[in-house]
């Protein structure tokens, strides 16, 4: 079996790895496609340590943004109910539906908070009454608020 060459990459590469991920890979891939193109880069003590330094940077910004979220959470459980007015047609249903952005947009008109509206799951409202709604802030935080949809006066 053929020795393997360790390198470090310079950009992403489907199914091999991200930028500065440090692989092993057979001795013509490296020679005939990943360094001629400058898609990797020999392994050498000064890369390593760039390596390690942009892995703690990033552990660092991860550790940050998770922080951001816990402290969004608690806001967002502290108010715990938004109320959003739409028009009412007969027997209490609504007119068109409650969508994410205006989920969005209520929470950020209440409490300055943004949010993406592709991280709020709702289930289907097409009447009046009280919904829950589920809020992902961060891939293991997420938070769940109440939405009382009103008739618009």
């Amino acid at each position: 079996m053929a020795k393997r060459i360790q390198l470090v990459l310079n950009q992403d590469i489907y199914k091999l790895g991200k930028f500065g991920d440090l692989v092993e890979v057979a001795p013509g891939y490296a020679r005939n496609y990943l360094l001629p193109k400058k898609l990797a880069t020999f392994v050498t003590p000064g890369i390593l340590k760039q390596v390690e330094r942009r892995r703690e940077l990033e552990r660092q910004r991860q550790e940050e943004l998770r922080q951001k979220a816990v402290e969004q959470k608690a806001a967002l459980e502290n108010v715990g109910s938004f109320k959003i007015a739409k028009q009412v047609g007969e027997n209490q249903a609504i007119f068109g539906t409650v969508t994410t952005q205006d989920v969005a947009d209520i929470i950020q008109g209440s409490t300055e908070i943004e949010l993406d509206r592709r991280g709020i799951t709702i289930p289907d409202i097409s009447s009046l009454g009280t919904y829950q709604a589920e809020i992902k802030l961060h891939s293991d935080i997420s938070a769940k608020v109440s939405i009382e949809v009103v008739a618009n006066e």
